[in-house]
């Protein structure tokens, strides 16, 4: 079984990724300070030690007898303490000066240098006291020529330093330094973690978001969104209306399917109430069957594709219209109703076969429904344009009592009844809607001026 490893959110990946950043930086500008303030301190220390070495060189006086005397009073009086910490050397030829603060310490002679360079500056270098406890000092040597009666003598000048002085110097100041950088790194921390919560709202925003939405309580996510976020945002609200488009198609699709099964079940049940039986009920069934499997395998691929078929081929008219009136003639037979036809022979519904078949079993099954005696059925060819196919009308109309004008826009809409008292689902209408609008046709209901009940006209114009 493996381990499921827990991924880091966001603000956690972006705080590790500061800390680490920050950890870097401090440390490396705390490593950079440190050097440069050592640096700087042994810089002091020569030259400092280098003023003492220049302060007995010019102190030091030459006898008539070419000897040597050095200055009485020391630059500094710790030269003058034993032990102190700060020592002077003076060697030349058949020469050995000390200072009285190296009683009790062995030094290292200082290495004699060309005359009239600049000075250097060795260590720590190890040190021994009387006791024998090992020390650490810092050397500074010159060599310097001095002219006397006699002749010229070549003097080295070593001064020594305890190292503990500039190591001391060197401690304080890194602890300082330390503690500083810890603080500016807490604060660093602390403003980072605010601007980083700051930084990230948006994002938490957008997860408050996807709840309201996933509770219901918003249809989408709004646009007040940082300009990075937009591109999530809008791909989101895409999903979303998609899949409700999608959900939508469902449920209109399987409400067209109920609906148009209606009308081949009733005429079964017609059949069956009227006493209908041998062979005349079997081929009604079979008929009836078939329609109602070429309804199913209909709709299913209407669900499955948006707007109509480019190029399909001309399907003839008048046998698809009659073979729906013979069903509705059954179904209505109580009322008869008259279906009068007048359809252009040469009209073509280019399209497919199911679309033809919708279109005009609900406008007739429309019609039946509300006529009293008579239902008209009007084809009409719409001449073809230059590069395109033929166009093709159709007119339904009735004897009913018609549709007022105010309520046109109404009855079109899917799941509403001109009369709540008629039975039926009001969907036939909507679906006709659709039909015309994949084949980018027009649909308008008005009043019939010789039957005077409802027109519907369907104009599907020449297409290319």
């Amino acid at each position: 079984m493996g381990v499921v490893r827990r991924r880091l959110s966001l603000q956690a990946r972006q705080l590790l990724a500061a800390g680490l950043a920050l950890v870097a930086f401090l440390g490396l500008t705390g490593y950079a300070l440190d050097r440069a303030f050592t640096e700087a301190a042994l810089n002091s220390q020569r030259e400092r030690l280098d003023s003492f070495a220049k302060a007995y060189l010019g102190g030091a006086e030459t006898l008539r007898s070419g000897a040597i005397v050095m200055p009485q009073t020391a630059p500094d009086p710790r030269f003058d303490r034993p032990g102190d910490g700060l020592y002077a050397v003076v060697i030349g030829e058949n020469l050995r000066w000390e200072s009285t603060s190296t009683l009790g310490r062995i030094l290292p002679p200082p290495e004699p240098g060309p005359p009239g360079d600049r000075g250097r500056l060795v260590g720590p270098l190890p040190v021994t006291d009387s006791s024998g406890r090992e020390l650490q000092v810092y050397l500074y040597s010159m060599t310097r020529i001095i002219e006397t009666s006699r002749d010229e003598i070549e003097l080295t000048f070593g001064i020594y330093e305890d190292a503990g002085y500039v190591a001391g110097q060197v401690g304080v100041f890194r602890r300082t330094l330390w503690a500083w950088l810890g603080a500016a790194a807490i604060v660093l921390a602390l403003v980072q973690s605010l601007a980083l919560r700051w930084s990230l709202r948006p994002v938490a925003g957008v997860e408050r978001a996807l709840a309201d939405v996933q509770q219901g309580s918003v249809a989408r996510l709004v646009d007040e969104h940082p300009r990075e976020l937009q591109p999530l945002t809008e791909s989101i609200n895409a999903l979303i209306d998609s899949e409700r488009r999608n959900l939508e198609q469902v449920r209109r699709t399987l409400g067209d399917l109920a609906h148009s099964l209606k009308t081949p079940l009733a005429v079964l049940q017609s059949r069956l109430e009227a006493g209908a039986a041998g062979d005349e009920l079997r081929e009604d069934v079979r008929t009836q069957v078939q329609r109602m499997n070429d309804i199913v395998g209909y709709q299913l691929s209407r669900a499955a594709r948006s707007g109509h078929v480019l190029y399909s081929a001309p399907l003839k008219i008048e046998g698809t219209a009659e073979e729906i009136v013979l069903g509705l003639e059954k179904i209505y037979a109580t009322k008869g109703v008259l279906a009068e036809f007048d359809i252009d022979a040469a009209a073509r519904f280019h399209g497919e076969l199911g679309d033809l078949q919708e279109l005009l079993g609900n406008l007739l099954e429309n019609a039946f429904k509300w006529a009293k005696r008579r239902v008209a059925l009007q084809v009409t060819t719409l001449p073809a344009l230059p590069g395109k196919r033929s166009g093709v009308e159709f007119a339904v109309e009735d004897d009913g009592p018609g549709i007022a004008e105010d309520q046109i826009d109404r009855v079109l809409q899917r799941g509403v009844r001109g009369d709540e008292r008629v039975q039926g689902h009001g969907i036939g209408l909507s679906i006709v809607q659709d039909i015309v609008a994949a084949y980018q046709g027009v649909l308008t209901v008005e009043r019939s001026a010789e039957l005077g009940g409802a027109r519907f006209m369907a104009r599907f114009p020449p297409q290319g």
